[in-house]
Protein backbone atom coordinates (compact mmCIF):
# COMPACT_ATOMS: atom_id res chain seq x y z
CA UNK A 1 0.00 0.00 0.00
CA UNK A 2 1.24 3.63 -1.16
CA UNK A 3 1.92 6.11 1.93
CA UNK A 4 0.08 8.87 1.15
CA UNK A 5 1.23 11.09 3.40
CA UNK A 6 5.10 10.65 2.70
CA UNK A 7 4.12 10.82 -0.76
CA UNK A 8 2.46 13.96 -0.30
CA UNK A 9 5.30 15.23 2.13
CA UNK A 10 7.89 14.33 -0.91
CA UNK A 11 5.50 16.17 -3.21
CA UNK A 12 5.60 18.90 -1.76
CA UNK A 13 9.00 19.47 -0.87
CA UNK A 14 10.05 19.45 -4.47
CA UNK A 15 7.85 21.89 -6.00
CA UNK A 16 10.41 24.79 -6.63
CA UNK A 17 7.84 27.53 -5.67
CA UNK A 18 7.04 25.46 -2.34
CA UNK A 19 10.55 25.69 -1.45
CA UNK A 20 11.44 29.18 -2.96
CA UNK A 21 8.87 30.82 -0.52
CA UNK A 22 9.74 28.52 2.34
CA UNK A 23 6.25 26.35 2.50
CA UNK A 24 6.27 24.28 5.42
CA UNK A 25 3.87 21.37 6.17
CA UNK A 26 2.83 21.09 9.52
CA UNK A 27 0.37 18.41 9.45
CA UNK A 28 -1.36 16.00 7.42
CA UNK A 29 -3.94 13.64 7.04
CA UNK A 30 -6.89 11.82 6.07
CA UNK A 31 -8.17 14.50 3.57
CA UNK A 32 -6.29 17.21 5.66
CA UNK A 33 -3.27 19.20 5.33
CA UNK A 34 -1.60 22.05 7.82
CA UNK A 35 1.32 24.19 5.65
CA UNK A 36 2.49 27.42 7.10
CA UNK A 37 4.91 30.13 4.91
CA UNK A 38 7.11 32.30 7.33
CA UNK A 39 6.94 36.17 6.73
CA UNK A 40 9.69 36.93 4.20
CA UNK A 41 10.46 40.44 3.01
CA UNK A 42 10.96 38.65 -0.59
CA UNK A 43 7.60 38.12 -0.65
CA UNK A 44 6.45 41.36 -0.14
CA UNK A 45 3.69 42.71 -2.22
CA UNK A 46 3.85 46.38 -1.08
CA UNK A 47 7.07 47.90 0.12
CA UNK A 48 4.99 50.71 1.78
CA UNK A 49 3.09 48.36 4.38
CA UNK A 50 5.17 45.21 4.15
CA UNK A 51 2.35 42.98 3.48
CA UNK A 52 2.74 39.97 1.38
CA UNK A 53 1.74 39.31 -1.59
CA UNK A 54 -1.67 37.74 -2.60
CA UNK A 55 -0.13 35.53 -5.26
CA UNK A 56 2.45 33.97 -2.30
CA UNK A 57 -0.76 33.15 -0.08
CA UNK A 58 -2.74 31.47 -3.27
CA UNK A 59 -0.06 29.49 -3.95
CA UNK A 60 0.41 27.94 -0.72
CA UNK A 61 -3.50 27.73 -0.30
CA UNK A 62 -3.00 25.59 -3.66
CA UNK A 63 -0.56 23.47 -2.42
CA UNK A 64 -2.35 22.92 0.91
CA UNK A 65 -5.39 21.85 -1.12
CA UNK A 66 -3.57 19.74 -3.17
CA UNK A 67 -2.24 18.42 -0.08
CA UNK A 68 -5.59 17.33 1.76
CA UNK A 69 -6.95 15.75 -1.64
CA UNK A 70 -3.62 13.66 -1.65
CA UNK A 71 -3.89 12.43 1.85
CA UNK A 72 -7.96 11.45 1.36
CA UNK A 73 -8.73 7.91 2.18
CA UNK A 74 -10.49 7.86 -1.19
CA UNK A 75 -7.92 9.26 -3.40
CA UNK A 76 -5.50 7.33 -5.15
CA UNK A 77 -2.54 9.93 -5.08
CA UNK A 78 -1.91 12.46 -7.42
CA UNK A 79 -4.06 15.30 -8.57
CA UNK A 80 -4.39 18.95 -10.11
CA UNK A 81 -6.36 22.14 -9.82
CA UNK A 82 -9.59 22.04 -11.72
CA UNK A 83 -10.66 25.58 -9.83
CA UNK A 84 -9.78 27.49 -6.91
CA UNK A 85 -11.77 30.48 -5.84
CA UNK A 86 -9.77 32.59 -3.16
CA UNK A 87 -11.73 35.32 -1.16
CA UNK A 88 -8.82 37.87 0.58
CA UNK A 89 -10.52 39.07 3.49
CA UNK A 90 -7.38 41.35 4.80
CA UNK A 91 -3.88 41.57 4.58
CA UNK A 92 -1.75 39.80 6.59
CA UNK A 93 -0.25 41.36 9.73
CA UNK A 94 3.78 41.90 8.25
CA UNK A 95 6.44 40.10 9.93
CA UNK A 96 4.07 37.73 11.27
CA UNK A 97 3.85 33.72 9.52
CA UNK A 98 0.65 32.72 7.62
CA UNK A 99 -1.22 29.23 8.02
CA UNK A 100 -3.24 27.11 5.63
CA UNK A 101 -5.35 24.83 6.69
CA UNK A 102 -7.22 22.55 3.85
CA UNK A 103 -10.03 19.99 4.15
CA UNK A 104 -10.78 17.84 1.34
CA UNK A 105 -14.27 17.11 2.45
CA UNK A 106 -16.01 14.82 -0.89
CA UNK A 107 -14.51 12.62 -3.35
CA UNK A 108 -16.28 11.69 -6.47
CA UNK A 109 -14.82 8.68 -9.46
CA UNK A 110 -13.16 12.13 -11.11
CA UNK A 111 -13.35 15.23 -8.63
CA UNK A 112 -12.20 16.13 -4.88
CA UNK A 113 -13.73 19.29 -3.27
CA UNK A 114 -11.27 21.14 -0.76
CA UNK A 115 -12.00 23.93 1.64
CA UNK A 116 -9.08 26.07 3.19
CA UNK A 117 -8.72 28.79 5.07
CA UNK A 118 -5.47 31.13 5.74
CA UNK A 119 -4.64 32.95 8.91
CA UNK A 120 -2.11 34.88 10.62
CA UNK A 121 -1.40 35.08 14.63
CA UNK A 122 -5.24 36.44 14.25
CA UNK A 123 -6.88 33.35 14.09
CA UNK A 124 -10.13 34.41 14.29
CA UNK A 125 -9.96 36.93 11.61
CA UNK A 126 -9.09 35.12 8.03
CA UNK A 127 -6.78 36.54 5.87
CA UNK A 128 -8.42 34.44 3.27
CA UNK A 129 -10.58 31.43 2.54
CA UNK A 130 -10.40 29.09 -0.47
CA UNK A 131 -12.83 26.49 -1.89
CA UNK A 132 -11.69 24.42 -5.30
CA UNK A 133 -11.80 21.16 -7.56
CA UNK A 134 -9.09 18.79 -7.61
CA UNK A 135 -8.77 15.86 -10.13
CA UNK A 136 -9.03 12.83 -8.72
CA UNK A 137 -6.87 10.31 -10.99
CA UNK A 138 -7.82 7.24 -11.99
CA UNK A 139 -6.91 3.86 -10.08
Amino acid sequence: MVDKVKLARQFIEAIPHARAINMQLTDIGDGRAEIQMPYDERLIGDPKTGVIHGGAVSAMMDTCCGAAVMSHPAAPAGTATIDLRIDYMRAATPGQTIRTSATCYHITRSVAFVRATATDDDADRPVATASGTFTVEPK
